[in-house]
Formats: structure tokens, sequence, C-alpha cells
């Protein structure tokens, strides 16, 4: 019997040069151990929306999301608003309601990555794919709870000072030679500070 699979595009597409921002949670797993179900889904609900609204609300797109993970697209001239988004997601995730009500407290830590990728519906949900994408989400996993880490395509866009060289493990796919920073700065410095040109 025949696989039923999407059709392909039609046409080539383009190259997009954008900035990936991913977000993750940290405990989930071990907070699903802990809550009820229906509460821990909720949590998961409140948790997500609120990050889906707040990267829209800094002109992010939201490409998917899975459970406690949440990834989005700048376009690359708005990679400042990214950044933004990301270190807003420590505070928002900080001041959830749910949790505060459950006395529940969350973290998270973000990755940030700038480059080329191509973007389309798939299954009527808009996609990337593209190494950033990943390295993204690589950055994500080596950073610690409470920590945003860009890479360096990233950190020369941010206005000197606020960035922390970081050293990292090697990240699966990328080898040896991945440079990250840690933004110290707060929020609103990231997209103030921005270089132009």
């Amino acid at each position: 019997m025949a696989e039923l699979l999407l059709p392909l595009p039609a046409r080539d597409r383009e190259h997009q040069a954008a900035c990936l921002v991913m977000v993750d949670l940290v405990g989930s797993t071990r907070l699903a151990h802990q809550l009820p179900l229906e509460t821990y889904a909720a949590l998961m609900a409140e948790f997500v929306q609120v990050l889906i609204l707040s990267f829209e609300a800094r002109g992010g797109q939201v490409l998917q999301h899975q459970g406690d993970a949440v990834l989005a697209l700048w376009p690359s001239v708005r990679t400042g608003f990214g950044v933004t988004a990301a270190l807003e997601a420590h505070e928002r995730a900080v001041r959830l309601g749910l949790a505060g009500a459950l006395g529940v407290q969350l973290q998270v830590r973000a990755g940030v990555a700038l480059g080329p990728v191509i973007t389309g519906l798939v299954g009527g949900q808009l996609s990337a794919y593209g190494l950033p994408v990943n390295y993204a989400r690589r950055l994500c996993d080596a950073a610690t709870p409470g920590e945003t880490l860009v890479c360096a395509q990233v950190a020369r866009q941010l206005a000197p000072g606020g960035l922390l060289a970081r050293s990292l493990p090697p990240l699966r796919g990328f080898g040896p030679d991945c440079h990250a920073y840690t933004v110290t700065l707060p929020p609103a410095a990231v997209t103030d500070g921005m270089k132009t040109g």
C-alpha cells in the first residue's frame, strides 16, 4: 500500500537570514512526576501560551512547541527583538500565575542562533529548515537554568558589553569550533543597544 505524503513545494524557496530562538523549561519531567496529570497539562498550556504571546508581541513567528519548549523565528534585522524575547522568557516563567498558585518556581534556558533558513508550511504549520534551527536547540541544551546563550553571529549584532564568552561542550553535529556567549544585559538594553549598519 502506498504511503500518503504531503505534496512537495512546487517552486524553489529562497533562503532567508533569520534569528531562531529556542526556550525550554527546566525540570518539566520532575514536575510531571510531582503534579496530577490535569494540573501538569494546565501548567504546560499556560507556560506555552505565555511564551507564544510574548514572542509574537516582539514580532516573532512561533514555528512549533513541543510540550515544554518553544521555537520562534525573527528576520535577521530584528535579531535584537529575538534576544529580548528570550531574555524576557526567564522573568515570564518566574511570574506564571498557575505556577505561583501551586508553589512551583519555573526556570527556563534559551538558545539563540542566526543564519540562513528556508521556511514554508508543512501540515498547515510554518516550519523552518537550516542549521540555525539545530544550533538554537543545541545552545538551549547547553545553557544552564536561567541562562540565554547566543552564537557568535548574534553576538556580533549586539552592542559591545553585556556578553560573556562561554565555553561549550562539543555540540552534536557542530564540532569543537562553536563559540557562544551568555547575555548579561537586561532585556530592554538589548534592543536599545543594537548595532546599526
